[in-house]
Order: C-alpha cells, then structure tokens, then sequence
C-alpha cells in the first residue's frame, strides 16, 4: 500500500469496476423496457456479459483486465453488439471502460516490473520490518486480552483470525518448500 502505483491501481480498478458495473446496470434496466426492440438490445448486451461470468468487478487483477479484455473486444467486432451499443449510445461507457482497463493494465505491469527489479535486500528488510511490527502487534493483542476482566474477551475473536491466518501462512510455507525441494535435491550429473 505505500507503494503509489498501488493507489493508482485502487483507483483504476474502481473506475473500470464503475464503468462495468454502469454498463451492466443500464442493460439491466432496460430489459425491463415496455419497448421490444430495447428489451432484446439490451438482453444481447447482459447475454455477452453473462458469458463471462458473474461478479467480472470481484475477479482477481490478471482475470478481470482479461475479461473486459474480451468483452470490449466483442463490443467493438460482433455487429449485433455494436448495433445495441450504439443504440443505446453506450459508446462513452465502453471507451470509459476501456481507458480504464487500458491503464489499469500499464500501471499494473509497471508495478510487476518494479517489484521484480527490486533489490532482494530490500525485500528483506522490508520482510524483517513487517515480522516485528507484527509480533508487536501479536503481543500487544495478547497482553489486552489478559487484561480483560470480563468474560468473554472482545479479543478472542482477533486472536482465533490471526492463528487461522498463521496456519494458512504455515501451509503455504510448508506447500512451497515442498514443490522447492526436488529442484534443490537433485544429484549433479556424473562425469566420467
């Protein structure tokens, strides 16, 4: 988060979520028309929409740039889509849509890029930094939750999350090592 490419990405992703979301919703609205020819236009826009899935704002980073990906594309060269885009003058929506995307995936590529020139040094120092804050913030939870003198303690619930989320993290650390493990144990080719 104090990363400033990934504030600008909060706010791209939320613009392209916004955009897709209105799109959406506007189609949405007029399948209910009292107007035939509006109800099937916008039924063709949701139908499209729907072939990707429900929820397309709740889908994670990679996912969700590919799928407006797709959806624009199908905006822009399926002529039954056009039609119904242009009809309802939806074009704004779409370019909005697509500004957005487009420079959600720049920022997000940057940001990639970043991380992977990123001094391994650093990476650990930020490492050791976010170890002891968390173990401050462990041990102070632990410490307030002593401290109660009612029962029962508003902190059980932090501290039942926080080991849930220890033993994902443990898993996962456990999962790695094991898929690391036969790449580091092979025998070096014999020589003769």
């Amino acid at each position: 988060m104090a990363n400033d490419k990934t504030r600008e990405l909060l706010l791209l992703d939320e613009r392209r979520d916004n955009a897709i979301n209105g799109i959406n919703y506007f189609a949405l609205s007029q399948s209910y028309h009292y107007d035939n020819v509006k109800r099937q236009k916008a039924q063709l826009i949701l139908n499209n929409i729907a072939l990707y899935g429900s929820g397309i704002p709740r889908l994670n980073y990679q996912a969700e740039t590919a799928t407006l990906n797709n959806l624009i594309r199908d905006w822009e060269n399926k002529p039954e889509l056009m039609d119904a885009i242009t009809y309802f003058d939806l074009s704004d929506w779409v370019n909005e849509l697509k500004y957005a995307n487009d420079q959600f995936n720049a920022k997000y590529l940057s940001r990639t890029q970043e991380y992977g020139d990123a001094n391994p040094d650093t990476i650990k120092s930020k490492r050791e930094e976010v170890n002891a804050a968390y173990y401050a913030l462990r041990d102070r939870i632990d410490a307030l939750h002593l401290l109660v003198e009612t029962s029962p303690s508003p902190y059980a619930t932090v501290i039942n999350q926080l080991n849930a989320l220890t033993d994902q993290y443990n898993v996962l650390l456990v999962n790695r090592k094991d898929t690391a493990a036969p790449e580091n144990n092979q025998q070096p080719p014999s020589q003769q």
